[in-house]
């Protein structure tokens, strides 16, 4: 059972690539061809010899194609033991299939594409998957293939076998059939969660391509990979790498956090930079070109900004190359890049540059999963957005036109900062963050204390915290972190409210003369 020789083979597939020249290499070494549909017509029409199925099982295509390979001398075929089952099979007149060849048909891209109902439905393959799961339970004695990449392995294994196959490559490829057909089945059922409006079907599936085996994961101990989802979403699983070292775990992660947070600033309206360093915001800017976007991000925390990743709104340009080639950065991924400014990064071999094609849509559904021993977590992606007359002022003094400008910026990118967040921004960049500490007064003195020692670095005599605003992820339980913010120079505050001591803290805000508005929305991020 080590070797076995094919024979007979079912050629059937809705991705035709390649099938032509496999067609050529089965039929140069004799073996007796079986095909369906278009698949058999584009077989016949480059001189491949060819039997259809309909003539091979004595049974015609039907209802509309629907029932063609559903019958006992296919999947006799299939699933016949060659050494159990020789008698029953000769007596039926069914003959071994030794090599299937399907995939299936395009489900997943009549999806995407938006296709009605009907459409998605008619692009359900049902024969398909059936004979793969047959063919590939029975691996002993048959060679399944689903994935035209593999033919060449196929081909090469006949071909140093005497047109045998080694149980090696059947074994393999039996186990990349049963995944895709998982695949498939898991695309087919979430999509019909979806039509039916069930966010939160009982069974959760879920698939990936394997697009990269990782070299370790956050540490050298851990094993890692990386999986696209396939649902089109702009980023790391869309971008092209330009070049630069292979990107590891901890590259993938935070340059995924970089452009999801960048792309909250809308390109059409001012270019956007944003500076990562483990997966939170060093430095966030908008200015009136890319190249000033980049040195403003840069201010707020030149220290951890060495060796982060940096995300931009638009095209890379080559003023903003040069500027960004002046330090040690890991990873910059932006929608393009400028012939030129390619050119520049070029000359950094170790920097990655990624090319994403587009920016996500920050207010697009979507779920995220996580993990927990014995299961997971799912919920939909935080695509809350607050605007300006989603705002409340419950302070006696409003903020400024220009104090609202930098309230609703400070506030998309505490959206991006890991709890408990307090980000100080003024005209338009972040000029404090305080990230991840277990008491918001702490993120809050963590955040001045920052912006002190980068106005200390760079000569100014104050930090620029003094007249910035600043947003809180989630209300303030007292007025202890409002007013470590207050003392940093803050005169604007952004933050959800809700709290038992709301007029506490609302209170203190008029005492100090801070305009202060709720947002009704928190954006916790753990």
């Amino acid at each position: 059972m080590t070797e076995q020789p094919i024979r007979r083979a079912l050629l059937s597939v809705s991705d035709k690539t390649g099938l032509v020249e496999l067609g050529r290499f089965l039929a140069g070494r004799g073996v007796e061809i079986l095909s369906t549909g278009g698949s058999a017509r584009l077989l016949a029409d480059n001189g491949v010899p060819v039997r259809e199925v309909a003539d091979y099982t004595g049974f015609p295509e039907m209802m509309d194609g629907r029932v063609k390979t559903l019958h006992p001398k296919v999947h006799g075929g299939l699933l016949g033991l060659r050494d159990k089952h020789a008698a029953a099979m000769a007596e039926h007149g069914i003959g071994g299939i030794d090599l299937l060849v399907v995939n299936l048909y395009p489900f997943e891209a009549t999806v995407a594409r938006g296709a009605g109902f009907e459409e998605c439905i008619e692009n359900i393959d049902i024969g398909g998957p059936a004979m793969i799961r047959s063919a590939a339970k029975n691996h002993g004695f048959v060679t399944v293939v689903v994935d035209a990449a593999d033919y060449e392995a196929v081909t090469a294994d006949m071909a140093s076998h005497d047109g045998a196959t080694t149980l090696e490559t059947r074994r393999r490829l039996a186990a990349k059939a049963y995944a895709r057909t998982a695949a498939y089945d898991a695309a087919i059922a979430g999509w019909f969660a979806g039509q039916l409006g069930e966010a939160f079907p009982e069974r959760l599936t879920v698939s990936g391509t394997l697009r990269q085996t990782l070299r370790y994961g956050e540490n050298p101990h851990q094993q890692a990979a990386f999986y696209a989802s396939g649902d089109g979403r702009p980023g790391v699983a869309s971008a092209r790498q330009l070049q630069g070292k292979e990107l590891s775990y901890n590259n993938l992660n935070d340059t995924d956090a970089a452009y999801e947070l960048v792309a909250e600033f809308d390109p059409a309206e001012a270019p956007a930079v944003a500076i990562i360093k483990h997966a939170n915001p060093c430095g966030v800017a908008v200015a009136g070109s890319m190249a000033e976007a980049y040195r403003r991000a840069l201010a707020c925390d030149p220290v951890s900004a060495f060796g982060g990743i940096i995300a931009l709104n638009r095209a890379l340009d080559a003023e903003t190359a040069t500027e960004i080639a002046r330090i040690f950065t890991e990873v910059i991924i932006a929608p393009d890049a400028s012939e030129e400014a390619r050119q520049i990064i070029a000359g950094k071999k170790n920097l990655r540059l990624l090319l994403a094609g587009g920016l996500p849509d920050p207010a697009a559904p979507g779920m995220m999963v996580k993990s927990v021993a014995g299961g997971y977590l799912l919920q939909s992606r935080d695509n809350g957005r607050v605007a300006r007359d989603g705002l409340k002022v419950v302070t006696r003094r409003a903020p400024s036109e220009r104090e609202l400008d930098d309230l609703l910026f400070a506030f998309r990118v505490c959206k991006h900062v890991k709890s408990n967040t307090i980000v100080y921004v003024k005209d338009g960049a972040t000029v404090g963050v305080g990230a991840g500490q277990m008491s918001r007064v702490d993120s809050a003195r963590i955040a001045a204390r920052k912006a002190e020692d980068a106005a200390e670095a760079a000569g100014l005599a104050e930090p620029l915290t003094r007249g910035s605003v600043v947003a809180s992820d989630a209300f303030f339980p007292f007025a202890d972190g409002l007013l470590a913010a207050a003392q940093a120079g803050a005169t604007a505050v952004i933050q959800p409210g809700g709290s038992m001591r709301d007029q506490e803290v609302i209170d203190a805000a008029d005492e100090a003369g801070l305009a202060m508005v709720f947002t009704g929305m928190r954006h916790f991020r753990h």
